[in-house]
């Protein structure tokens, strides 16, 4: 039973840059750790941004509201509701199972608009590079998934995702974990693949799929005891107040742009962050020095 023991530690011998050098070091690695706090932090501003124009549009109706009110007019833009859309949403409520939704808008479920597709695959089938995500690498409550592994110990059968396709954790699903994918790869069977039928639908199958309000009837419906699971027919069960499509076109089209850019940012600071592990080994033993740390950060805008 060999061990080591703190005495055993205070006396080894390591050489250490001198003070300045480790402050110089410092700042190098700070600037990209400075770089991916920033990317998390736009990142969780732009899906803030995506979740309240989702809840003023789907939910909460402001913009009809807006015209039975009289403060939005034909021609005038209010905070969320550019002019140009203002043809897209009728001006009166009407009475349904649901309650009071915008007329000419129906009630129906979430598999009216989108599908699982269950891509299963072996190990044996799957290259060990491709991305592998598990329930453990997805953050709850956020849709931005900054984390995965690769696919080279896997023992049992998964599912394929594709870039863009929604991952919704199935067991448990009060933790709240779905994400939209950033790379094609393969997932726990743990995990439910979601693809709305149609590009248009993408960020109302999105929003829905992400908000309290499902991931509440989820759990509601799951079962077991001790590992509660819900599953896709469940899921595709869940009624919405369903818009006309040129209507969930447009609100896609809004938050393309931002679901893009949260991606990008994704995999910049994975590479920032691999590209921090690989100088400070480098940095701490001298074998690069902090002016040519310095040169090839500046080379990449950094």
């Amino acid at each position: 039973m060999g061990h080591v023991t703190l005495r055993d530690l205070e006396r080894i011998h390591v050489e250490v840059p001198p003070l300045p050098e480790q402050r110089a070091i410092a700042h190098i690695l700070g600037t990209l750790d400075d770089k991916i706090e920033l990317n998390r932090r736009m990142s969780e501003t732009l899906e803030a941004m995506a979740r309240a124009i989702f809840k003023a549009w789907f939910v909460d109706f402001e913009p009809v509201r807006a015209k039975m009110e009289g403060r939005w007019r034909r021609g005038e833009s209010l905070p969320g509701f550019p002019a140009h859309l203002y043809d897209l949403f009728p001006d009166r409520l009407v009475d349904s199972e649901l309650g009071e939704i915008p007329e000419g808008w129906r009630v129906g479920t979430l598999g009216d608009i989108a599908e699982n597709p269950r891509r299963s695959v072996q190990p044996h089938e799957i290259d060990p590079t491709t991305p592998y995500i598990a329930l453990e690498h997805m953050p709850r409550g956020r849709f931005a998934l900054w984390e995965w592994s690769t696919a080279d110990e896997l023992e049992s059968n998964k599912f394929e995702f594709k870039r863009g396709e929604i991952l919704f954790g199935k067991l448990r699903p009060y933790f709240h974990k779905v994400g939209v994918a950033p790379v094609d790869g393969v997932c726990s069977t743990d995990i439910v693949v979601v693809k709305p039928k149609k590009g248009a639908w993408f960020g109302f199958v999105l929003g829905h799929i992400s908000s309290t309000a499902f991931v509440d009837y989820t759990s509601a419906g799951s079962t077991g005891t001790r590992m509660p699971r819900t599953s896709w027919n469940d899921m595709a069960r869940y009624q919405v107040a369903l818009p006309p499509e040129k209507t969930a076109e447009s609100f896609t089209a809004a938050i393309r742009a931002p679901i893009d850019r949260m991606i990008g940012a994704i995999h910049e600071s994975r590479t920032l962050a691999a590209l921090r592990d690989a100088l400070l080994p480098k940095l701490i033993r001298g074998e690069i020095r902090v002016h040519d740390a310095e040169r090839f950060l500046a080379e990449r805008g950094l």
